[in-house]
């Protein structure tokens, strides 16, 4: 089987008249009670179930689909012998740029995990910690002939519906793969690959948050929706890493233009003079929405977001709620001093939005600029926030907090 995209499918093309009914049967069948075995019974690991039914009855029945052991024979019961990997210049020379997209994209890829398991379990990761563990266990896993691996999305997801809430799950994790190896490698070898291909695509769609790449690609600004694209169509014709390193450097591009947009050279003639003093000092110049000379009622809480709202800053507003001891009844988000926002920023709003209302907190913005207003209503963002909650400043949403808590009581 080839590797790239395009070669696979005219090898598939090819193969069409060579179909395996059964391997084809039991791979959509497993679909299916992936998925239904999801919404029903949630708490259960379905992969687990779809593993042993399917594995029982290619077994029991012997039909002719291809499994673990026909493809790749017996498995090692026993861990590989430790040892230390050849160096040399011209090795690290040619591995050194792969090596960093591998590293950054399980760095990315790890703590995009955490966000996911902080966002369902209301708890905080360590960024830090989690990338050094990881960093440490894969130059561990080099000496026992590993790869590089990275926390996965779908599995982080499905342990924690499965009523996971502590690393001791991850431990038990390592444990059981270990338990399986040593003990049950005889029955590993049962598995048919259509049943596990049958896991990996619904893994892949859980994955590919659909929804979110419709919303970037539809709804967003034409420069989000072409570096989304272009990286989108690079990964899958080309490489992985071929796709991760263009769309970084489109990313950056990007933003060095949105910050020439929004810089503005002010004529000094138009600018007002500011008053000195007796002795030649300047005045502080007068802020009418100052928050110091404001009124807050209890049980609102007020933040204000200083500067682009862009993917470097987006995981801090996610990070707020879980600093605020209790969770106010009202959250207003100051944005009058953000010039720009891109689609991360709006993704992360987004995500925030869901935050408060699963902590039974309204969201109120203020001083939102039109452009960045335009935004939101693009993505139909304004609908879920609320029209009568996106202010033009922070008196109108005192107001507002005020109407909320009055009616509450």
């Amino acid at each position: 089987m080839p590797a790239e995209f395009i070669e696979q499918w005219k090898l598939y093309s090819t193969q069409m008249g060579d179909i395996n009914y059964y391997a084809l049967v039991i791979g959509f069948v497993s679909i299916f009670l992936l998925i239904k075995l999801r919404h029903t019974f949630p708490k259960i690991p379905a992969p687990i179930i779809v593993i042993v039914l399917s594995s029982l009855i290619v077994y029991v029945f012997q039909l002719p689909v291809e499994t673990i052991g026909s493809k790749f024979g017996q498995l090692p019961s026993t861990l590989p012998s430790p040892h230390i990997p050849s160096f040399s210049l011209e090795k690290i020379r040619l591995v050194f740029p792969d090596a960093i997209t591998i590293a950054l994209l399980g760095a990315i890829e790890s703590l995009l995990s955490c966000v996911v398991a902080d966002g369902m379990t209301g708890d905080r990761h360590h960024s830090n910690k989690e990338l050094m563990a990881q960093g440490i266990a894969n130059i561990g896993s080099v000496f026992f002939g590993g790869i590089a691996a990275t926390g996965a999305i779908a599995r982080t997801a499905t342990n924690i519906k499965s009523g996971a809430y502590s690393p001791i799950s991850g431990i038990i994790h390592a444990l059981m793969l270990l338990v399986f190896m040593f003990l049950f490698a005889k029955l590993i070898v049962l598995i048919p690959l259509s049943a596990l291909a049958a896991i990996l695509v619904v893994v892949a769609w859980n994955m590919s948050e659909f929804h979110h790449f419709k919303a970037i690609a539809l709804k967003s600004e034409r420069n989000d929706a072409v570096v989304l694209l272009i990286t989108f169509l690079l990964t899958v014709l080309i490489d992985l890493n071929t796709g991760v390193q263009t769309g970084i450097m489109l990313a950056g591009l990007l933003f060095i233009k949105r910050m020439i947009d929004v810089t503005e050279i002010v004529d000094k003639k138009d600018q007002v003079t500011m008053p000195f003093d007796s002795n030649d000092e300047p005045y502080e110049t007068e802020d009418a929405f100052a928050i110091s000379k404001k009124t807050i009622p209890q049980g609102v809480e007020v933040y204000e977001i200083d500067g682009p709202f862009f993917f470097g800053i987006a995981d801090r507003l996610k990070n707020v709620l879980n600093e605020i001891e209790e969770s106010p009844k009202i959250f207003i988000l100051r944005m009058r001093h953000v010039p720009m926002v891109d689609a991360t920023g709006l993704h992360a709003l987004e995500e925030f939005l869901a935050l408060c209302k699963s902590n039974q907190t309204i969201l109120v913005l203020s001083g939102v600029n039109q452009r960045i207003k335009m935004k939101i209503e693009r993505i139909k963002l304004d609908q879920k926030i609320g029209q009568e909650n996106i202010t033009e400043n922070i008196d109108l949403a005192l107001v507002r907090a005020n109407e909320i808590l009055n009616k509450g009581v």
